[in-house]
């Protein structure tokens, strides 16, 4: 009988719940030797969401702080340096804070939430209540720590104080792990608060990292290196990893190799070119890794479905506004080019500016470019230069992002130019063909477009076919259908008019040689074959028209089965 399988740890971040409770674990734990051998006071990892931060983040308190499980790093990599584990495994008392959670609409409640974050973790020491080597006055100090009602001063000096009293009980000095440190400015910013958390976050760091002399060393992590005049004024011992260096690259996100064997053990091997096409493609240093996230996400459908297709698993956790800001602000000029240019599978070469402030963030189109690339809607291909990068989109998965967003300004902009789109729409129920594709290349032309060298034949077509339905979608009196079962097959567009007197089959190909004519023909003849006319001939509509449409880049030819019907 075949041994029960680990179970996916779909949103776990907590380490010892991964490998207490029978959860699949890809091993990340090399991270802590590494730490020692290229030692920082103060080290911020940035990398984009759902690559593993905070697990990692967890994973360093379990194994520094004293009275840990050390029997859950039994069999991991990190075992094998027996000298480093038997120095440091269990002898540091650990401050871990996530400031993932504030999230608020004010100030005054995102404050209310740093005093709770505080709060909590304070809660976690109250032995030092009853510490020999407190004094009073010490433990006064630390009762202030628990208060709901804690000043201003009071909260920016909270962590440089836990930490001098758990280093004078511990007699060691202490670790402090910040994760998703830039959570609360992104959050402010958008909420209209930011100076104010500026000074919170700046005040908090400054004490806690730069003035702590109870500190061994720190660990950050954020998706965006904030500029050091905002927040680390000062702050000399600050080193930032970023996706673009070499350092600590393999340990966020799943190498290839890790990859193969998650898919090996759970019998899903058959899924890996699909896997990599849509969650594979980022680069971090030197190393191509997934996203773990997307990637266990797909082998929990995989498991209960072997045909499960893949899915856009980002986009249900992020509003994706980096890239629709970046869309919407491409002229007709340069970037939309290279907007088409990444689309296609194409790289170009920008200059990065790693640190922004968020009020910079949106500021001028080279500035998304940046946060394109350090949130991960673009990464690096090649090596990394002084500020200059080759960058790419990664994958299936982000490229979909891009045409969503593509399409979604091409429908604004449709409702916008009604009467062009009511001609074209006029020029298909009259069967004017010359003018249906002359209004179709119109807006090819205009429309930032996908190219032909970066997905397969059926995904160019989707493109085109998502134009047409913008297009004719307008016409509020009109049924539209799309892939509905007719004949002996799906066709690609029905449509009805509102008189029901014209129907209108539109089948639609991607000309990969460029020609446009053999295209369209070639459409014609499968309108005719699969028989597509009959669910509108069945529902008593008197004439049809079928439509073969090829495109090709930004060109298209429109082609009729029937010209000899006028209305």
């Amino acid at each position: 009988m075949e041994a029960r399988k680990k179970k996916l740890p779909i949103g776990i971040e907590n380490f010892e719940e991964i490998r207490t409770k029978g959860f699949y674990y890809v091993d990340k734990t090399g991270l802590i030797k590494e730490l020692f051998e290229n030692w920082g006071k103060v080290t911020l990892f940035t990398r984009p969401r759902r690559f593993g931060k905070s697990l990692n983040m967890s994973m360093l308190k379990s194994f520094f702080e004293p009275g840990g499980r050390k029997e859950i790093f039994e069999g991991l990599a990190i075992s094998k340096e027996v000298s480093l584990c038997e120095e440091y495994m269990g002898k540091f008392p650990v401050i871990s804070i996530s400031l993932k959670a504030i999230d608020a609409g004010s100030f005054d409640t995102a404050r209310e939430l740093a005093v709770q974050i505080v709060n909590a973790e304070a809660r976690r020491f109250q032995y030092l209540l009853d510490s020999e080597r407190l004094t009073s006055y010490d433990k006064d100090a630390y009762t202030t720590l628990l208060r709901a009602d804690m000043s201003e001063a009071v909260l920016y000096g909270s962590l440089k104080v836990l930490s001098e009293l758990l280093e004078k009980h511990y007699e060691r000095k202490v670790i402090l792990l910040i994760d998703e440190y830039d959570v609360p400015l992104a959050k402010a910013y958008d909420q209209g608060y930011y100076d104010q958390m500026i000074v919170l976050i700046r005040n908090l760091f400054q004490q806690a990292l730069k003035t702590n002399d109870s500190l061994e060393f720190a660990v950050l992590t954020g998706c965006m290196r904030i500029s050091k005049e905002s927040i680390f004024t000062g702050l000399n011992n600050l080193r930032v990893l970023s996706v673009a260096d070499v350092e600590f690259d393999e340990y966020f996100g799943f190498t290839d190799e890790e990859i193969k064997e998650l898919l090996e053990y759970y019998n899903l091997s058959k899924g890996y070119e699909t896997i990599k096409e849509w969650y594979d493609g980022y680069q971090f240093g030197n190393v191509e890794v997934y996203c773990p996230w997307d990637v266990i996400c797909h082998c929990s459908k995989l498991c209960k479905d072997s045909n499960a297709r893949p899915q856009n698993y980002w986009s249900n956790t992020s509003s994706n506004d980096a890239v629709k800001k970046f869309i919407q602000g491409a002229d007709i000029g340069t970037t939309k080019n290279e907007i088409e240019q990444l689309v296609a599978g194409g790289v170009i070469q920008k200059e990065i500016h790693q640190e922004l402030t968020y009020k910079d963030m949106y500021s001028s189109i080279d500035n998304i470019w940046s946060v394109l690339f350090t949130t991960g809607y673009l990464t690096l291909r090649g090596q990394a230069g002084r500020k200059r990068f080759y960058l790419a989109i990664p994958n299936l998965e982000i490229r979909e992002i891009y045409t969503e967003q593509i399409m979604e300004l091409f429908k604004e902009n449709i409702k916008k130019n009604g009467d062009a789109v009511n001609a074209f729409c006029d020029a298909l129920q009259n069967g004017d063909v010359e003018k249906a594709e002359k209004g179709f290349s119109n807006y090819l032309r205009k429309t930032i477009s996908i190219r032909d060298t970066f997905v397969k034949k059926p995904m160019k077509e989707n493109f085109y076919h998502g134009i047409l339905l913008g297009l004719l979608g307008y016409k509020d009196t009109w049924i539209i259908s799309s892939n509905e079962e007719s004949g002996d097959g799906y066709s690609d567009i029905l449509v009805r008019s509102d008189d029901e007197e014209i129907g209108i089959v539109i089948e639609v190909k991607y000309a990969e040689d460029g020609r446009l004519e053999g295209a369209c023909k070639e459409a014609l003849e499968q309108i005719e074959s699969r028989r597509y006319e009959e669910e509108l001939q069945e529902e008593g509509i008197r004439h049809i028209l079928k439509y073969g449409i090829a495109c090709y880049k930004k060109r298209c030819k429109v082609l009729i089965a029937d010209a000899r019907y006028r209305k």
